[in-house]
């Protein structure tokens, strides 16, 4: 019967707005959802790093600092997941305004603040396929335009001197103050061993954020 009606009046939109806003209902939750693991892991890096600043190894100043750039990446992860449930609740209040503008004008009026924020966000790994479904939704309601492949750049990474100067301050937080210093060029012949440990404790805490994207 829906669909009949559908077909001659075209889609009712208090159906599209329900179907709106069930789908950033839903994408909220899994953002959230995300957002609390990367807490997690965060306070897990934070105990692992003053662990390691505690061994009496020869390479656990070189095994903290790398540490503490996987806290750094958790941190900037953790941070662009927030920016982006303030951007999808931003979504949320330009639909429904649309949507109130429609009862009173009879039309809607396609919003390139929700274009710009949907781009966005569809292009998170995190909510690829929920954001999807929703950007269809709102091409249907008239409120964006069909969506443009890569239409915005990557994330630019940091440059070194910037991660540098973030390792410093998450050590100068975890550590109380106490500031790992940064190991000088090993000469021992245990060199690569020291820094095949070193990779192994990066790739592990590596593979736990990226655990967290798949």
């Amino acid at each position: 019967m829906e669909s009949i009606k559908a077909m001659i009046w075209g889609p009712d939109p208090a159906v599209q707005l329900r179907k709106c806003n069930q789908l950033i209902r839903k994408n909220t939750r899994e953002l959230d959802r995300h957002i609390q693991q990367l807490r997690g892991l965060e306070s897990k890096t934070k105990s692992l790093i003053l662990t390691t600043s505690k061994s009496r190894s020869a390479n656990s100043a070189a095994q903290t600092r790398i540490i503490a750039r996987e806290l750094v990446r958790i941190r900037r992860q953790s941070s662009r997941l927030i920016t982006s449930k303030a951007q999808l609740q931003s979504v949320g209040m330009q639909v429904n305004e649309a949507f109130s503008v429609r009862k009173i004008e009879g039309s809607i009026r396609t919003s390139t603040g929700v274009m710009r924020d949907v781009n966005s966000l569809v292009r998170l790994p995190e909510l690829t396929g929920t954001m999807r479904e929703l950007s269809m939704e709102l091409v249907k309601a008239g409120i964006i335009e069909e969506m443009v492949a890569d239409s915005l750049p990557d994330d630019v990474e940091m440059e070194d001197d910037e991660v540098e100067e973030e390792v410093e301050k998450a050590l100068r937080e975890v550590m109380g103050g106490t500031v790992v210093a940064a190991p000088a060029a090993p000469v021992s012949p245990e060199k690569g061993i020291e820094e095949e440990e070193d990779q192994d404790t990066l790739d592990d805490m590596r593979e736990r954020l990226e655990m967290l994207k798949s």
